[in-house]
């Protein structure tokens, strides 16, 4: 029997398909297209996914259609990689484990596995944990190849028991803490874009960028585009004003009003 994998997103998956690659298994790989962290989920077709993120040619429905398509068809063995302390990779697994219902699988939890750093500097710690698949190289994806586990039947319950609550709750966010995966209120991030955008005019990247690295240690939690509409709101509800076009991030400019 064949393998398999499935990458919690595109980041992760390219590392992945490196070390399949550098590892010499001829094993398949299907990475999964979405951000389940924002947005609604409930239905969550592929239809109503692609709209929310304003995708005209519909090409998010159909690679969604695809991803699933394909994995209802797999006569291998499926090995799912994630991590906990993200909360797209996360929400990602309790939507699989919802929808692969009683079927079998294996996963590679990659939360809070060590690795060794890279050339550490004299303050460094010589190793380092991970919050998610697509934090890890190619090297280190290559150590975790053939470390996967069957999940368990209560685990996998569990999963689903948690992304049927989300889906009931349907908010605008989902965040990961110590509780796992929560709803989170649409303003969840404004104090933390407020914060980091301060009274001079600064660059929209510059400010999605730090708010980013606020919410990256113990856990990942928003991508920029969602980070991106939350300035925009910002703006039309006049605490910030905003100098060019949002969509242009590394030259409009941003502040307090």
């Amino acid at each position: 029997m064949g393998v398999l994998h499935i990458a919690p997103g595109y980041s992760a998956g390219g590392s992945l398909e490196a070390a399949l690659r550098a590892a010499e298994r001829n094993e398949a790989l299907l990475k999964w297209p979405d951000d389940l962290s924002a947005g609604p989920i409930n239905p969550g077709s592929p239809e109503e996914r692609n709209a929310w993120w304003g995708r005209c040619d519909g090409s998010l429905a159909d690679e969604l259609t695809k991803f699933w398509e394909r994995v209802e068809a797999a006569d291998e063995r499926l090995v799912v990689w994630f991590g906990r302390n993200s909360a797209s990779e996360y929400t990602f697994f309790l939507n699989w484990a919802d929808r692969l219902g009683s079927r079998s699988y294996d996963i590679i939890d990659v939360t809070l596995l060590e690795f060794p750093s890279v050339q550490p500097g004299p303050n460094d710690s010589p190793t380092w944990q991970a919050a998610a698949a697509s934090m890890l190289n190619v090297d280190n994806m290559k150590m975790l190849l053939g470390s996967e586990r069957r999940i368990s039947g209560d685990e996998a319950s569990r999963a689903r028991e948690r992304w049927s609550l989300l889906r009931s709750e349907n908010a605008p966010f989902r965040v990961v803490g110590e509780d796992g995966v929560v709803s989170a209120p649409v303003d969840h991030f404004d104090p933390l874009l407020l914060e980091q955008t301060g009274g001079d005019w600064q660059r929209v990247a510059r400010v999605i960028g730090n708010t980013v690295g606020r919410n990256s240690t113990p856990y990942h939690q928003v991508g920029d585009m969602m980070l991106l509409d939350r300035l925009v709101a910002l703006v039309e509800a006049g605490l910030l004003e905003m100098d060019g076009d949002p969509y242009e991030m590394r030259t409009c400019q941003i502040r307090l009003k």
